[in-house]
């Protein structure tokens, strides 16, 4: 008979057990999960940052953005000769700043010199529209039925001009646009050819800083057949690609690089930058340094990561909100309940184990010692269910990282000249205007560190904690008289 009710009473607690140790784990792994996605979205977002800032970019300076209507933005305008032979073939092109905002070359040691800045360099955002084609002059027919006089049955119209029509003539355009961006050679660690590797050739030297040579963007190199030792030409001046770059991730900061004072020579803006890429010394420091940017240096809007992060919109933003909003609050829910079940479950075992806390307490064992011993195998159900929960959760977060679902980030779209949108080298902002938007692909990884297997185990230690103190509480109130009773 006894023996029969210990088979039975193991069983009960075996039971107990796996559902407290099941609850814990379900709730410890979701924490894993959740966690470990956040983390992935975070790095997705960084990458995107990455494409537009370079790796190490904490912040960018460029000319603040000019009232509206405090001027118009300068049309690019192509001269061509109208020729008789229609054969002759015409190539004109011009070269813009992008954003057409400027700041002095002079405003990157200024920035440099500011408290909490570890590095900064300056890069000028070129764009370049190319026209090539043919034009042919028309044979101008005058209307006879006009007449001699002025006005309007005259041969001339009322503003002076012959009446007529323009017959034969026509035109065959090609219109091929890039971008280009002019790079500090003499420092390479910083800025947006940094989002990219050299996949052929080499890199600049940095003692080209005049020099006529470039760097190619891989996407834009094999669309127009180049490769290194051919030439780049740019409003007529030839440069020698001596490298390939291939983008970490999305697209290129520009199809082609060239130094620095190239790049201000080219676009006749001897002295001028558009962007200043800025390295804080302390990632912690970033507010204060850009506070201290806007207070020194007149004229600058500063934007940092998290500014730029902000624009970002499409199915990566959606994710994050969701797993950083829901997935959050879930996991904090379902560990409530989780906690809550171990605690009543432990409660009610107790409950039915009066006969064996009882006699204990009749043998001569203390309020305090029942507690313990309860305790103690709460915290062992505990730990077991931390060790089912970061099992299941890694195995999650694994699973996650091995499918990597793909995200679209969409950076841009924004008004204004200021921040990476205006000056940056995405280019397309300026006064009354728009930045282009740049749709970035990113694969979605679920890394898991350290920090999130410590918060589980400390999860799973007061899972048993808790549960073991409903537990504990209960023994600590049970009396000898109460094994008394259920033994006879």
């Amino acid at each position: 008979m006894f023996f029969t009710y210990l088979r039975r009473e193991l069983r009960r607690r075996r039971k107990a057990a796996l559902v407290v140790a099941s609850g814990l784990a379900l709730g410890i792994a979701l924490v894993i999960v959740v966690s470990s996605v956040s983390s992935g979205m975070s790095k997705a977002q960084d990458k995107v940052l990455e494409s537009l800032y370079g790796l190490g970019t904490d912040m960018t300076v460029t000319k603040a953005a000019a009232a509206q209507g405090s001027g118009g933005t300068e049309r690019p305008r192509f001269n061509f000769d109208a020729k008789e032979d229609e054969d002759a073939t015409q190539s004109t092109d011009r070269v813009m700043v992008q954003g057409f905002q400027t700041l002095a070359s002079s405003t990157v040691g200024k920035v440099g010199e500011q408290k909490g800045v570890a590095d900064a360099v300056g890069g000028l955002s070129l764009s370049v529209m190319k026209v090539d084609g043919q034009f042919k002059r028309g044979e101008f027919k005058q209307d006879e039925s006009a007449g001699e006089g002025g006005g309007p049955a005259g041969g001339q119209g009322g503003g002076g001009q012959p009446q007529g029509e323009v017959q034969g003539g026509g035109a065959s355009f090609d219109v091929n646009s890039f971008t280009v961006y002019g790079t500090d050679v003499t420092q390479q660690n910083l800025g947006p050819l940094t989002s990219s590797k050299i996949t052929e050739g080499r890199t600049f030297k940095a003692a080209e800083t005049d020099a006529k040579v470039a760097v190619v963007d891989s996407a834009y190199a094999e669309e127009k057949e180049l490769a290194v030792d051919k030439t780049v030409t740019i409003s007529g001046t030839k440069y020698t690609i001596v490298g390939i770059s291939t983008a970490d991730s999305g697209d290129a900061a520009a199809n082609v690089y060239i130094p620095l004072k190239q790049a201000q020579t080219v676009s006749e803006s001897e002295d001028k930058v558009t962007t200043v890429y800025v390295r804080a010394s302390d990632s912690q420091q970033i507010d204060t340094v850009k506070a201290a940017i806007q207070k020194n240096i007149s004229g600058t809007t500063v934007t940092t990561s998290a500014d730029l992060a902000d624009t970002v919109s499409g199915s990566l933003s959606t994710a994050s909100d969701l797993a950083a909003g829901v997935g959050k609050w879930l996991s904090v829910a379902v560990l409530i309940a989780a906690f809550l079940v171990a605690g009543l479950l432990t409660s009610s075992a107790v409950s039915r184990r009066v006969r064996e806390f009882g006699t204990l307490k009749a043998l001569g064992w203390k309020s305090g010692r029942v507690t313990r011993q309860v305790i103690g195998e709460a915290l062992v159900n505990g730990l077991m269910g931390g060790v089912l929960g970061i099992a299941v959760g890694v195995a999650g977060a694994y699973a996650v990282t091995a499918v990597s679902p793909t995200l679209s980030a969409q950076l841009g779209s924004t008004g204004g000249g200021g921040g990476m949108g205006g000056g940056g080298p995405m280019g397309g902002g300026g006064p009354g205007r728009q930045t282009a938007s740049k749709t970035l692909d990113i694969a979605l990884t679920a890394p898991v560190s350290l920090t999130t297997i410590l918060v589980a185990v400390a999860l799973a230690v007061a899972g048993g904690l808790i549960a073991g103190a409903f537990g504990g509480w209960r023994a600590s109130r049970l009396r000898p008289a109460d094994a008394l009773r259920r033994v006879a």
